[in-house]
């Protein structure tokens, strides 16, 4: 039975409970209940606590609603479990996890990944190039980086990111046509495989009101303009660009399927504003269906029992039932 992944993230945060926790609160969905993909000894404590046992499988499995399926990774060395604490040993923890979970999807044991809150100031320090989960997810797939995106989903909102984590002045510059374009066909390839039928995408304008006729910057001329001719010309149904202030107004945003925002605050803001920290972060382009959640690892809480599983498990059912649609 091939079954969603749910790769833990990092483990000294608050990954490992809210994980467990999502498994519990799935068990009575066998369609839905998740294989953990973790250190087994990082979840046991929390498998524990909540009364069920921990099976270690590297099959397809059917779901035990007595137990917590755990992928074993050995990734975390002894003594370098301490939740709350930022560390390089739980950064490469944290790439391990992905790597065997896209491995478990090549191998046909799942078939779809939901990835727990990373930090990368972890992966970073230990010493791998990390920018979030759509560069690795990408490296891991063997799919150039700028092919693979983030679809942030919340709020009645979802905005693909031309640009993702970099300083807003290497986004502008990196922004081109043709990145813009891709963007929106990552978007419009998981929507359709979702289910939805020649959806309809929004193209913010880079500057202010989109350039206003030129008033306001050139950017727009040289960049979205021919992006959404592009994709017109290949039959996707694109609008813009318009600026995000008047396509995210009350009266214009359930015209539009997805947006795509040019850099990281366009997009997030609104989703992080209506969504909060149950928001979905998939990445799309990869070739395989993931998806995070929209917050952080919340170290100030790790460890302590009170970490709230709700983005977890909309993100499971985001991608395990494959909807398009999550709850405002």
């Amino acid at each position: 039975m091939s079954r969603v992944l749910l790769s833990v993230g990092d483990p000294n945060g608050i990954g490992p409970e809210i994980a467990v926790k999502a498994a519990v609160a799935l068990a009575g969905e066998p369609y839905l209940a998740p294989v953990l993909v973790a250190d087994p000894y990082v979840v046991a404590p929390w498998v524990q606590q909540a009364g069920r046992r921990l099976r270690e499988i590297d099959a397809p499995a059917v779901p035990d609603a007595d137990a917590v399926d755990v992928l074993p990774v050995e990734a975390l060395p002894d003594g370098e479990l301490l939740p709350g604490t930022v560390s390089a040993e739980a950064g490469a923890a944290t790439v391990a996890y992905l790597r065997a979970a896209v491995g478990a999807v090549q191998a046909g044991i799942g078939r779809a990944i939901v990835a727990c809150p990373h930090s990368e100031t972890a992966v970073n320090a230990a010493g791998i190039p990390f920018d979030g989960y759509p560069g690795l997810l990408a490296d891991l797939s063997c799919v150039p980086r700028d092919h693979v995106f983030l679809l942030l989903v919340g709020g009645g909102l979802r905005i693909v990111h031309a640009t993702l984590h970099e300083r807003l002045g290497d986004a502008l510059d990196r922004l081109t046509p043709e990145l813009v374009a891709r963007a929106a066909s990552a978007a419009v390839g998981y929507l359709e495989g979702a289910g939805l039928v020649s959806p309809r995408i929004g193209i913010f304008g880079i500057n202010p009101h989109a350039g206003e006729g030129g008033l306001f910057g050139r950017d727009d001329d040289r960049v979205t303009v021919p992006a959404v001719a592009a994709l017109r010309d290949r039959g996707t149904d694109a609008v813009g660009p318009l600026g995000a202030d008047l396509m995210l107004g009350p009266d214009r945003r359930s015209d539009f399927d997805a947006c795509v925002a040019m850099y990281h605050d366009q997009g997030h803001v609104p989703v992080k504003l209506l969504a909060g920290r149950t928001a979905s972060a998939l990445s799309v382009g990869a070739g395989l269906t993931f998806s995070s959640v929209g917050h952080g690892a919340a170290f100030d809480i790790a460890g302590k029992g009170v970490a709230d599983p709700e983005a977890v498990l909309r993100a499971v059912r985001l991608v395990g039932g494959r909807q398009v649609e999550v709850p405002a």
